[in-house]
C-alpha cells in the first residue's frame, strides 16, 4: 500500500519541513540561472550518464561540467550554510577565497 503524501509530511517535524523548503528555494535560485535549453540538455546529460562519467564521452563531459559550472553550486552550499548556520560564518567559507 502506497503512503499518503499529506501523511507523510505530517510525519516531518515542523522545524525540518521548513528547513526543506529553504533549501529547495535556495536550489530554484540557482537552477534558474541556467536557460530553459540548458536545463533540458543538463536532465539529459545526467540521466545519460547513470551514474558513471564514462557513459558519457569527452566532450558530453566537459559540456556537463560547464552547465554545473554556471548553476553555482559552491555558492548554493554557501548560502545553505549561512542560511542553517547557528553562528555567522566568514566569507571564505560561504562565498570560497579571493581570486
Amino acid at each position: 500500500m502506497a503512503v499518503k503524501p499529506f501523511k507523510a509530511v505530517r510525519a516531518i517535524p515542523v522545524g525540518k519541513l521548513l528547513a526543506a523548503a529553504q533549501v529547495v528555494m535556495l536550489a530554484r535560485r540557482h537552477w534558474h540561472q541556467l536557460e530553459p535549453t540548458e536545463r533540458r540538455r543538463l536532465i539529459t546529460l545526467v540521466r545519460m550518464a547513470k551514474g558513471r562519467r564514462g557513459n558519457l564521452s569527452r566532450n558530453e563531459w566537459l559540456e556537463l561540467a560547464h552547465l554545473v559550472a554556471k548553476a553555482d553550486p559552491r555558492g548554493f552550499a554557501g548560502l545553505a550554510a549561512e542560511r542553517f548556520s547557528p553562528l555567522p560564518l566568514p566569507g571564505r567559507v560561504t562565498r570560497g577565497r579571493k581570486r
